[in-house]
C-alpha cells in the first residue's frame, strides 16, 4: 500500500480559480504546497488519499486566486498619499511631487514608505509588485523584510538626486543592488528609465545595451499625457512611441505605463514588437489624462497588465479597484459590453503582469510547478451573496476588504485578515512621523 505523501501545506477551499487554463473555476478542490512550489492542484478527497500535509487549511467559503501582480508602483511615495491633490500632472511634479522628494527622499523615507505600500498591498491580496523609485536597494530591503515579491526598478532620470549624480552613476548603482540581489527567488529587476521628457537618446541607449545583455525588461512612462507627446515633437520632431522605436527600445522587454494616447498605428507597432502595457486606470482618472484604449490594445493582441501608479496619485493600492475599473472603462470607451470581460480583468491583473515581468514561469497562476503565489478571497460576506459565477464576482463585486489569507512562495504573509511579517502600529508610528516632517517643512 502506498503511503500518502508529506507535504507542507494543503489548502482546501470552495473554489479555485487558476487563471489557467482560462475561464476555469475548480470546486472542492485543493492546492497541495511543498517547499514554496504549488505540487498538485486535484480534488479535495483524492487530495486526502494522496497527500499527508503537515498543515491543512479549510477555507469552505472561499475563491483562491493567484496572487495578485501590480505592474505599475511608486512604493514609497505612500508616504505622500493625498500630498497634492487635484492637480495637472506637471505642476503636481513641478511645483509639488519633485520639490518634496528633493527635501525628504532617502534611505529611511523609501524604506518606511515601501513597508507601508507593502502592508496595503499585501491585505488587498498582491503579492508581487513593479516598483520604480530612488535607492531602490532600500526598497529590495524592505521588500526582503516583508516577503513579497517584487521587481525592483534601477531608476534613471536626467536630473541629479540625493540618490545619484548622472546616468552612470545611476545605473552603477542599480545594477549593484541587482548584483546583490539576483539570486533571491522573491528579487527580480527592471530598468526603470523614468520617462521620454526626463531621459535623453544617451541613456537610453546604454539602458538598452544593458538589458539586451541581461535580458531585463524595461519600465517607462510612456505616453501619458498630451503635454509628454507635444514636448516630444518640438524636442526629436517625432511622438515617443516613434522616438524608442528609433533607437531599438521597442520589444518583448518592454513595459510601457499608460499608454493612454496613442493612434491606431502606434498600437499596431506595439503589438508587433511585443511590448507589454501596465494600464493604470485609477491614475489615468484622478489626473484627467484620459482613457487608454485598452479595448483595441487587446484587440491587437497585447499584453496588457494592471498598475495602482503611487498613492500619491491614486490614492489607494487597491488592484480590485484597478480589475474593476479597466473592466468597466473599456466597455465605455468602446462601446462593447464585452471589450473586456471579468476572466480577461483577472488575468490582466494575474498573468498579464508576471509575463510583462518575465515571471510567467514563476507566479501569475496557480499551475503545478510555480511558486505558491496565492490569494484567499473570503465569499462569506452577505454584501456578496449569492454567488452565481465566481469570477465576475471577483471582478465586479468582491474588494480588498474580503482578502482573508496571503501567501507568497508558500510562506502565509496574511492570516485571518492580520500581517504575519509586518507590525502595523510601528508602521502607523513611522508614518505619522513622516507626515510631520514633511508637513512642518512644506512641500
Amino acid at each position: 500500500m502506498t503511503h500518502p505523501e508529506i507535504i507542507d501545506t494543503l489548502l482546501e477551499a470552495s473554489w479555485i480559480v487558476p487563471v489557467e487554463p482560462a475561464e476555469t473555476v475548480l470546486q472542492n478542490h485543493a492546492i497541495a504546497i511543498d517547499k514554496g512550489v504549488i505540487k498538485d492542484i486535484l480534488p479535495i478527497e483524492q487530495a486526502h488519499l494522496q497527500f499527508s500535509p503537515l498543515e491543512r487549511i479549510i477555507l469552505d467559503q472561499h475563491a483562491l486566486i493567484p496572487g495578485l501582480v501590480n505592474l505599475h508602483t511608486h512604493a514609497a511615495m505612500t508616504l505622500l498619499r493625498g500630498l497634492a491633490d487635484d492637480i495637472p500632472l506637471m505642476e503636481w511634479l513641478n511645483k509639488h511631487i519633485w520639490p518634496a522628494e528633493s527635501r525628504h527622499v532617502d534611505t529611511n523615507f523609501v524604506f518606511d514608505g515601501t513597508r507601508l505600500a507593502c502592508a496595503e498591498m499585501l491585505q488587498g491580496g498582491i503579492t508581487c509588485f513593479n516598483d520604480m523609485y530612488f535607492f531602490p536597494e532600500a526598497a529590495a530591503d524592505a521588500a526582503l523584510t516583508t516577503g513579497i515579491r517584487a521587481a525592483i526598478g534601477m531608476i534613471v532620470i536626467d536630473f541629479p538626486s540625493a540618490y545619484a549624480s548622472d546616468t552612470d552613476d545611476y545605473l552603477a548603482k542599480g545594477l549593484a543592488v541587482r548584483d546583490k540581489h539576483s539570486q533571491h527567488p522573491c528579487l527580480s529587476f527592471c530598468f526603470a528609465p523614468h520617462a521620454p521628457y526626463t531621459v535623453n537618446d544617451k541613456a537610453f541607449k546604454k539602458i538598452l545595451t544593458y538589458a539586451e545583455q541581461l535580458n531585463q525588461p524595461i519600465h517607462i512612462h510612456l505616453h501619458e499625457t498630451p503635454d509628454e507627446i507635444r514636448i516630444s515633437l518640438e524636442a526629436s520632431g517625432c511622438r515617443p512611441v516613434e522616438r524608442l522605436q528609433r533607437l531599438g527600445l521597442l520589444s518583448p522587454n518592454l513595459i510601457g505605463v499608460h499608454m493612454v494616447h496613442l493612434t491606431d498605428d502606434e498600437i499596431r507597432l506595439i503589438s508587433q514588437q511585443g511590448c507589454s502595457v501596465a494600464h493604470c486606470p485609477s491614475s489615468n482618472l484622478k489626473l484627467a489624462n484620459g482613457l487608454a484604449p485598452v479595448a483595441e490594445m487587446l484587440n491587437q493582441g497585447v499584453n496588457v497588465g494592471l498598475g495602482t501608479d503611487s498613492a500619491a496619485s491614486n490614492n489607494r493600492l487597491d488592484m480590485f479597484e484597478e480589475m474593476r475599473l479597466a473592466a468597466l472603462l473599456a466597455k465605455a470607451e468602446s462601446g462593447r459590453v464585452d471589450a473586456l470581460t471579468a476572466h480577461q480583468g483577472l488575468h490582466m491583473a494575474t498573468l498579464a503582469g508576471a509575463r510583462a515581468l518575465g515571471l510567467e514561469e514563476v507566479t501569475g497562476s496557480l499551475v503545478a510547478g510555480k511558486a505558491a503565489d496565492i490569494t484567499a478571497v473570503d465569499f462569506s460576506n452577505i454584501n456578496l451573496a449569492p454567488c452565481y459565477d465566481p469570477i465576475s464576482h471577483l471582478v465586479y463585486t468582491a474588494g480588498r476588504e474580503h482578502v482573508s489569507h496571503v501567501w507568497v512562495n508558500g510562506k502565509m504573509l496574511l492570516k485571518d485578515k492580520q500581517l504575519t511579517t509586518l507590525d502595523t502600529s510601528e508602521l502607523q508610528h513611522r508614518a505619522a512621523f513622516w507626515q510631520q516632517r514633511i508637513g512642518t517643512t512644506g512641500n
